[in-house]
């Protein structure tokens, strides 16, 4: 019970005094987060939001969610990339100062620091690094968020959630596709710019967490090349709320759907199934249909209106529609029925992409001369 008495020998005690990091015990510290997380599920599947924030309360404001949400920022592989401020966490006395750092009054948001990664097709994509002390923020009211996230997530979402991976996908696109009488058609989708073109009102209006601290978050802008761009859309590449926030804003459009297109339809009094399944990874979508004008005259206009709601839009360039005889790549892998067998390969832009890597990574390196 020490995460809920907050006496100081417990590890879910306030974070006051001297912490030795090595000597916590991270099993507890674990377990503690691990019990108050179960019973925010219980409690949302029992309907009782009001006790929801409450324990969203508790869990960010102990010692055991502050220590896990540092352990975090201070263990994965961007642990050594600074924010605007240039500070980072490296000696275990500044990660037990930093527990205490994480405070709620008084927080203010600094700016991210703006970078650019190249992408596949040779243009390059902005990401925004927080400062540490604005990653552990983020880590720590994750924990608090991910349980709701995950309770309320559609079923065939697999993007960024916990025990799930591209692979799950395949193996949902194999279940619906396979069959003899399964769909024959299929909307391939993208979302252009999901994380940047995110509406913020929609964010503050939805996501259940502390509207200040999400503000900060949402509004604190980024610099580049010393000067500060305000953000008035989008959640910040790079920050590890994303994801989440992202998922729970497209969460819903599966019973969306569901609602518009039923399992079964009747026509001219016979029942028909109009097949619509929907399968998604982040922001990007691969939907069946029965026929190919049910999905561009029927899906397209009700997936289009449920992301004009959150300030997103399809791609047009990404977006296609086709039959499952010609085949379409989703995730890396290419989905193909051959004469009625439903063969998923790997998509040839992966194949020539492997390729060059291992092309580059096979090259010898020229040998420096030594003694000359």
């Amino acid at each position: 019970m020490g995460l809920l008495t907050g006496t100081e020998s417990s590890p879910g005690a306030a974070s006051r005094g001297a912490v030795d990091w090595h000597a916590l015990d991270w099993r507890r510290i674990t377990y503690n987060v691990r019990r108050l997380q179960v019973r925010i599920v219980k409690a949302i599947q029992a309907g009782r939001w009001g006790k929801v924030k409450a324990l969203q309360h508790l869990l960010t404001h102990s010692f055991s969610g502050k220590a896990l949400a540092v352990r975090r920022v201070t263990e994965n592989q961007g642990k050594r990339t600074p924010g605007v401020d240039g500070i980072t966490w490296d000696r275990p006395k500044q990660k037990a100062e930093a527990i205490a750092q994480l405070r709620h009054r008084g927080y203010r948001t600094l700016p991210l620091r703006r970078v650019y990664i190249a992408k596949d097709n040779g243009r390059q994509r902005g990401l925004g690094i927080p400062t540490m002390i604005d990653r552990a923020m983020q880590a720590l009211y994750l924990l608090a968020l991910d349980p709701i996230a995950e309770t309320t997530a559609d079923p065939t979402s697999y993007g960024f959630r916990t025990q799930r991976a591209p692979a799950d996908a395949i193996e949902q696109c194999f279940t619906v596709l396979a069959k003899k009488h399964s769909p024959q058609w299929i909307l391939k989708g993208d979302i252009r710019s999901a994380f940047d073109q995110l509406s913020h009102e929609w964010l503050l209006t939805h996501i259940p967490m502390d509207k200040r601290i999400l503000t900060q978050w949402l509004k604190a802008g980024y610099l580049e090349r010393g000067c500060h761009y305000p953000t008035e859309a989008g959640t910040p590449q790079g920050g590890i709320c994303s994801p989440v926030l992202l998922n729970m804003a497209l969460d819903g459009l599966e019973a969306r759907l569901r609602s518009v297109f039923p399992r079964y339809v009747w026509n001219k009094g016979k029942r028909a199934a109009p097949k619509v399944n929907v399968i998604r990874f982040a922001d990007d979508l691969l939907i069946t249909g029965a026929t190919q004008e049910l999905l561009e005259q029927g899906v397209k206009p009700v997936v289009e209106t449920f992301l004009h709601e959150r300030g997103l839009e399809l791609s047009p360039e990404k977006t296609v529609v086709r039959s499952i005889e010609e085949g379409a790549d989703f995730l890396g892998q290419n989905l193909r029925k051959y004469h009625g067998k439903l063969l998923i390969k790997p998509a040839m832009k992966s194949i020539k992409g492997s390729c060059a890597k291992s092309e580059a990574s096979s090259k010898p390196t020229r040998a420096p001369l030594l003694g000359l």
